[in-house]
């Protein structure tokens, strides 16, 4: 995969910001629209002001509402999916820009941040009408300074890369709400389920139960995403939950609202 050539600030529907090597891009995508994988020379701070999306890196997913953006480091390949209609604000980074920062090193690697409030407004801020140039490098380091709320937030589900551990874990992604006990999986895959197990922990940094859980409610967001009138109780049975207040329970500790908040907020 080739690195992106084309200036973020040529690009149709994006904003230049005045020097200091910050571009700014406000795009709206439709639901459905797949940006396959690609990079960029810059670093970007990917942030849905409305709607859902997924980013995906070779490290795994990363499901991504509205209250939470998505660091993707320079010449990284990532691809993103619009689970729902989405108001995209990207600022990009040239690396000169955070060598100044001295930020370089502490945004080496791709992560999810959850949105505070004051980061939020940042964001918005560098995207209305005003252009003063002192201002915009305010803002742009205000928002890099919040960054340091990162978290291994549970919307992420890791990719294994072993063969047959990663097998494995296509099957679950390919059909999350199917049971998928680690016995059978390992039987499909050919190998035994003490292996699969260990790989899943060393892979993935997290035990089967809780990767396929991880990958549950990654699946239960899509739905809430991109269908309406989606029955909370019918998505509980099917994503294998005994009852509805247990799914909620599980959502909420990803998402921060219930299920039905989530799909009224969408």
């Amino acid at each position: 995969m080739s690195i992106a050539e084309t200036p973020i600030h040529a690009i149709r529907g994006s904003r230049a910001a005045p020097g200091d090597g910050l571009h700014l891009v406000a795009r709206h995508y439709k639901k459905g629209v797949r940006l396959d994988p690609h990079m960029h020379r810059e670093a970007q701070l990917v942030y849905a002001a409305k709607g859902t999306m997924q980013v995906t890196t070779p490290k795994g997913r990363w499901l991504v509402p509205p209250d939470r953006a998505v660091w993707v480091p320079a010449r990284l390949e990532h691809s993103i999916d619009v689970l729902a209609d989405i108001d995209m604000r990207t600022l990009y980074f040239d690396l000169a820009w955070l060598a100044r920062e001295r930020r370089g090193a502490s945004l080496a690697a791709e992560f999810v941040v959850r949105v505070s409030r004051l980061l939020q407004e940042a964001i918005l801020a560098l995207f209305d009408d005003r252009t003063d140039p002192d201002r915009t490098r305010l803002l742009a380091r205000l928002a890099v300074l919040e960054l340091h709320q990162a978290e291994d937030s549970a919307t992420f589900v890791p990719l294994p890369h072993e063969p047959r551990c990663r097998r494995a874990a296509d099957i679950v992604l390919g059909d999350p709400t199917g049971a998928h006990e680690i016995e059978t999986l390992a039987r499909t895959v050919g190998t035994s389920a003490r292996t699969l197990s260990r790989l899943f922990a060393s892979q993935t940094q997290l035990s089967f139960k809780s990767w396929r859980q991880r990958a549950r409610i990654a699946a239960a967001i899509e739905k809430l995403s991109t269908e309406a009138n989606v029955s909370v109780k019918q998505l509980a049975s099917d994503l294998g939950y005994a009852s509805v207040p247990a799914f909620s329970h599980a959502f909420r500790q990803v998402t921060g609202k219930t299920p039905t908040a989530f799909s009224q907020a969408k």
